[in-house]
């Protein structure tokens, strides 16, 4: 399961996908929109993505499953307009053993974050906003 998505996330559809009786080990991220971002408050956020976001994640998670012994993997983000406390992002990755899995998953994420071309518009409570785009963290 890799998707970019406009509707509500699901933690236990990610962790379906990713079901394994060959996993000892399954380590699950959930990226949530939170209340401040470097001491500002925020009041609500939306992610677009580029059309070929999908195509990157794909890519992305290729390459995690070619340098991890994954049995299974799962990367779902959403886009559109987003509220406090919303699931904006999961990732679940199986593994023989938990610290591959540990490791599989944060370079997913990690490199999620950085070469998926998704952007994020964060609004502040101040009436301000900003951009973050793939290649920074957020």
């Amino acid at each position: 399961m890799l998707e970019i998505r406009d509707t509500a996330l699901s933690v236990d559809e990610v962790l379906g996908a990713v079901a394994d009786h060959a996993a000892g080990g399954t380590a699950l991220f959930i990226g949530t929109v939170r209340e401040q971002d470097e001491g500002r408050q925020v009041s609500s956020l939306s992610y677009s993505a580029h059309p070929s976001a999908e195509t990157e994640l794909r890519r992305v998670a290729e390459k995690v499953a070619a340098d991890f012994p994954v049995t299974a993997l799962a990367a779902v983000h959403r886009i559109g307009d987003l509220e406090l406390g919303d699931l904006a992002v999961i990732v679940a990755v199986a593994c023989p053993h938990r610290a591959e899995a540990f490791a599989a998953s944060r370079r997913l994420i990690d490199d999620l974050k950085h070469e998926v071309p998704i952007w994020k518009n964060q609004l502040f409570a101040d009436g301000s906003a900003e951009w973050v785009g793939a290649g920074q963290e957020s």
